[in-house]
C-alpha cells in the first residue's frame, strides 16, 4: 500500500495581489516519479519553491513526510535538491561539491565523508570524475553530479527542476534511467518539473497539469493516459505538441491552385517569373529577355 510523502490542501500561491495557483489539492506519493507540468508562467517553478520552504503559501497548507511545512532552518532538510543548471560552485571539484552537505549538517568523521562521496559518485557513474572541476565536465555530468550532491543527506524525496533541458537525446535519456533507477530500486520519491515530453512519457509515474488561465490544475494522472484520453483543450494540445491557433489544412494533395489567377498576379512586371502549368507540377521561370 502507498503512502503519501507530500500533500498539500487548498494551496494557493503567489505574490501580494498576484495568484498563480489557487485551491490546489495534491497528493504524492511514496517511490513515484512525479512531474509538474504546465505552459510558460503557470507558477510551475513557484510551486517548487514552496514545496522546498523557499516561499510561504498566501493560504493552505503543505505537508512533507508527515512532518508538516517545509521551513528553511540551520537543520539538514528531509530532502534534496538537484537545480537546472547544477548549481555547483565553480572553484571546488565535483568530491569538494558533495562533500559540503556532510560538512555543514552532519558530524561524520574525514575517512567516512570521503567513503559516503565516492559511493554517491559511483551511483550516478562519477566515480572517476571525483577530483574535476565543473568547468571540466559535461552539461550531462554536471547535472548527475547535482543529483550526487543532492543524495548526500539520504534523501528519500528529490526536487529536480528542468533536470534533462539542454541535454543531447543519448544524454537525457540516460539521465531518465538514472533517475528512474532512483525511484525503482532505491525507493527514492522524485519530483520534477520539466517541459520534456520524451522524458515525461518514458518515466513518469503521474503527472500535474497546471494552466495559467485557470490559476491551478486542470488535469493529473498517467502522461500517456492523459494525452490519448483528456478532453481538455489544454492538456490537448500540451500533450500533443498541438498549437490552438494553428494554420488550417492545405489543400489536399493532387490539387492545383489556380496560379494563373494568384500566384503570379504581378506578372506585368518584365522581371515576373512566367508559369507554365502541367497536370502535375508548376514550373516557374524568370523572363529572358
Amino acid at each position: 500500500m502507498t503512502s503519501a510523502i507530500i500533500t498539500t490542501s487548498k494551496l494557493c500561491i503567489g505574490w501580494g495581489q498576484v495568484t498563480l495557483i489557487k485551491d490546489l489539492d495534491l497528493v504524492i506519493n511514496r517511490g513515484e516519479c512525479f512531474f509538474i507540468l504546465g505552459g510558460s508562467g503557470c507558477g510551475k517553478s513557484t510551486l517548487l519553491r514552496h514545496l522546498v520552504g523557499l516561499e510561504q503559501p498566501k493560504s493552505g497548507s503543505i505537508d512533507i513526510d508527515g512532518i508538516g511545512a517545509p521551513t528553511i532552518s540551520a537543520s539538514a532538510p528531509p530532502f534534496g535538491m538537484m537545480f537546472q543548471s547544477g548549481a555547483l560552485f565553480g572553484s571546488m571539484t565535483l568530491r569538494e561539491n558533495c562533500l559540503l552537505p556532510l560538512q555543514a549538517w552532519t558530524d561524520v568523521d574525514k575517512d567516512t565523508a570521503e567513503h559516503l562521496v565516492k559511493a554517491k559518485l559511483d551511483l550516478v557513474g562519477l566515480g572517476f570524475a571525483a577530483n574535476h572541476l565543473p568547468g571540466e565536465m559535461s552539461g550531462g555530468m554536471k547535472k548527475r553530479a547535482g543529483i550526487a550532491r543532492a543524495m548526500m543527506l539520504e534523501p528519500e524525496l528529490l526536487f529536480l527542476d528542468e533536470p534533462s533541458a539542454g541535454l543531447d537525446p543519448i544524454s537525457a535519456v540516460e539521465f531518465d534511467d538514472l533517475v528512474k533507477t532512483l525511484c525503482t530500486k532505491l525507493g527514492i520519491t522524485a519530483v520534477i518539473v520539466s517541459h520534456e515530453l520524451p522524458s515525461i512519457f518514458r518515466i513518469a509515474d503521474r503527472c500535474l497539469v497546471l494552466e495559467k488561465e485557470s490559476q491551478g490544475k486542470v488535469a493529473e494522472g498517467d502522461p500517456a493516459y492523459l494525452r490519448d484520453h483528456s478532453e481538455h483543450p489544454f492538456v490537448h494540445h500540451f500533450f500533443n505538441r498541438s498549437s490552438p491557433e494553428a494554420s488550417p489544412p492545405m489543400e489536399p494533395t493532387g490539387t492545383i491552385p489556380n496560379w494563373e489567377h494568384s500566384c503570379f498576379s504581378a506578372a506585368r512586371s518584365p522581371l515576373a517569373p512566367r508559369c507554365s502549368i502541367s497536370p502535375s507540377i508548376v514550373i516557374a521561370r524568370r523572363s529572358i529577355t
